[in-house]
């Protein structure tokens, strides 16, 4: 890839986007992102991992939550609260990282760099039948409980992209590119982002 390319990629949960997100990488050479991005945000905050894996695309911006989880009861008494320095530490690392190419897969990166002309956001949705399918396989549950994650995954999901951004979790709009896993599957999923790459550079 002669131009540089920023792509985030939102997703439903079960839908093979970080599958989608590792193929695009591998096919572009750029680096992946997804739960090594905590590790990053760790790195440069001085946060520490466990407490980002807690609040990692969870809809916690509550001092009640905070209290809960045990992980920073120090946000009762100064300073900013442990979900707002997770999101300033996130929008640091992420800006940090769109210097150069890359894929990086949630944690609201489609918004953060909303300015960012490089950027192609992708949303990758499914079926239920499929995505439970996928999470069955991966999870070894029932297929109950693999329905029973997907509602329960979405739901985080979506509530801490419409917390984070000003946009809508999931709606076409708030996207470059929809694309709908279990009809085209991974693979057809990947040519077309890159096809869609490909014509926005020849723009």
């Amino acid at each position: 890839m002669d131009k540089k390319v920023i792509i985030s990629i939102g997703r439903q949960f079960g839908s093979g986007g970080h599958e989608i997100g590792e193929k695009l990488a591998d096919k572009l050479g750029l680096k992946l992102y997804d739960k090594e991005l905590l590790k990053l945000i760790a790195k440069d905050s001085g946060l520490c991992e466990k407490v980002l894996e807690s609040y990692d695309e969870k809809p916690t911006n509550s001092l009640l939550y905070s209290i809960v989880m045990d992980v920073y009861p120090s946000v009762m008494y100064s300073g900013p609260t442990i979900d707002q320095q997770i999101h300033q530490a996130t929008y640091d690392t992420i800006r940090k990282l769109s210097a150069e190419s890359c894929v990086i897969v949630g944690r609201c990166a489609d918004y953060i760099l909303r300015d960012c002309p490089q950027l192609v956001s992708v949303f990758v949705h499914a079926s239920t039948d499929f995505r439970a399918a996928r999470v069955m396989a991966e999870y070894h549950v029932t297929d109950a409980k693999a329905r029973e994650m997907l509602v329960r995954t979405d739901k985080k999901r979506a509530s801490y992209y419409n917390f984070q951004s000003e946009k809508k979790w999931g709606m076409a709009a708030s996207y470059d590119l929809c694309l709908d896993s279990s009809a085209l599957g991974i693979d057809r999923s990947v040519d077309l982002i890159l096809d869609y790459i490909r014509y926005k550079n020849e723009k």
